[in-house]
C-alpha cells in the first residue's frame, strides 16, 4: 500500500519539538534547536517537553502530557514537521493515548526520529498511512554534524538522498531485494509482538539496537522469528549495534539467526547509535543492493 509522502522543508519552514520518551538535557537540546534554526527554520517546543514524571526518572513528564504534545503538533495546520528529542524509553506507555482519527484528519507532516521513537514510526505508518523519518535525534550526542548534513538534505533536497549507504556497510547476504522499508529498533520491534499488529509483509527489513548483550539480540531476533515475523521480509539492512559487546560476536549471532533465510543482507548501513548517523526513510519502496551495499529509493521521501 502507498503511503503519503510529506511535503519538503524550506527556509521559514515551521518545526515542533516532542520528547515522546525519556526525559531531555536542556543543553543539548538547545544545541539542536540552534542547529534547526540555523537552517532557517522557526523552532515551537512542546509545552512538556523538559518535563520530568514525578515518580518515573526514566520519562520525559506523563504519559498524557507527552502524548498531548505530539497531538497538538501534529493537529496544528501551522506545524510543518515533528521532530523528536530524543528516545530512551516510554513511546509504548503514550502510543494508544493518541487522537489518532484527529492526526489523521490533519493530513501527512514530516516526522522524524529513532530508537525507542521505533513504535511511533510503526503507529503513524499503520494508522495515518503516513512516511516518517528514521532520522539522528537533536538532544542526543550523536547529533553530529554528518548526522546533521544528511538530515538536512534529507528535508531540504529529498531528491539527492535517494541512495543510501554507510562507510563501513559490508553484505552479509548476495543479491538485491525490493520491498517498503519498515522496522527501525529490535528491542520495540520485539516489545510490540502481541499488540495486534500484522507480520509486515513485501518489506526491506531495518533492525538496529544499542545496549544490549548479544545473547539479548539472539533472543528477541529469535521472539520475531519465532512470530512469523520474518515471513514477507524481502531482504534485511542491519544499522549500529553500539554498546551491543564485541561487533564480530553480534555479527556471528545474526548471521547464525538470519544467514539460513537465503535473502540479501548488509551490515552497518550506517543508521541506528552511532556518529555521523544516516536519516532512512520508513513507508517508501527501495531496492537494497546487497553487494553493492546501498539501498536505493524508488522516490525521494518528500514531495
Amino acid at each position: 500500500m502507498t503511503r503519503a509522502r510529506p511535503a519538503r522543508l524550506a527556509p521559514g519552514s515551521r518545526v515542533a519539538v516532542v520528547a515522546p520518551s525519556g526525559p531531555v538535557r536542556p543543553e543539548l537540546l538547545d544545541r539542536g534547536v540552534a542547529v534547526l534554526r540555523e537552517w532557517g527554520l522557526e523552532v515551537v517546543l512542546g509545552d512538556h517537553v523538559l518535563d520530568r514524571h514525578p515518580d518515573l526518572p526514566y520519562l520525559a513528564g506523563s504519559d498524557s502530557a507527552r502524548a498531548e504534545d505530539l497531538r497538538r503538533a501534529w493537529c496544528d495546520p501551522a506545524v510543518d514537521a515533528v521532530i523528536c528529542a530524543r528516545g530512551g524509553y516510554g513511546t509504548m506507555r503514550m502510543v494508544d493515548l493518541l487522537d489518532w482519527p484527529a492526526m489523521a484528519e490533519a493530513g501527512p507532516k514530516v516526522f522524524a526520529g529513532s530508537s525507542d521513537i521505533t513504535a511511533l514510526h510503526g503507529a503513524i505508518g499503520a494508522q495515518l498511512g503516513v512516511v516518517t523519518l528514521f532520522s539522528p535525534m537533536l538532544a542526543s550526542d550523536h547529533f553530529d554534524a554528518t548526522a546533521q548534513k544528511h538530515l538536512w538534505a534529507t528535508l531540504f533536497e529529498p531528491e539527492t538522498m535517494v541512495s543510501i549507504t554507510g562507510p563501513t556497510v559490508a553484505t552479509m547476504g548476495h543479491g538485491s531485494a525490493s520491498g517498503m522499508l519498515t522496522g527501525g529498533n529490535l528491542s520495540l520491534l520485539a516489545s510490540g509482538l502481541g499488540a495486534g499488529d500484522p507480520p509486515p509483509e513485501d518489506v526491506i527489513l531495518l533492525l538496529e539496537d544499542v545496549n544490549e548483550e548479544p545473547y539479548q539480540v539472539d533472543r528477541m531476533v529469535t521472539q520475531l522469528l519465532r512470530a512469523g515475523w520474518f515471513t514477507g521480509v524481502n531482504g534485511i539492512a542491519l544499522g549500529s549495534w553500539t554498546g551491543c559487546g564485541e561487533p564480530a560476536e553480534v555479527y556471528a549471532v545474526l548471521m547464525d539467526l538470519l544467514g539460513g533465510l537465503g535473502m540479501p543482507m548488509v551490515w552497518e548501513l550506517g543508521f541506528g547509535h552511532l556518529p555521523g548517523q544516516v536519516t532512512v526513510p520508513l513507508g517508501v519502496r527501495a531496492t537494497l543492493d546487497a553487494d553493492a551495499g546501498v539501498l536505493t529509493l524508488t522516490q525521494p521521501a518528500l514531495t
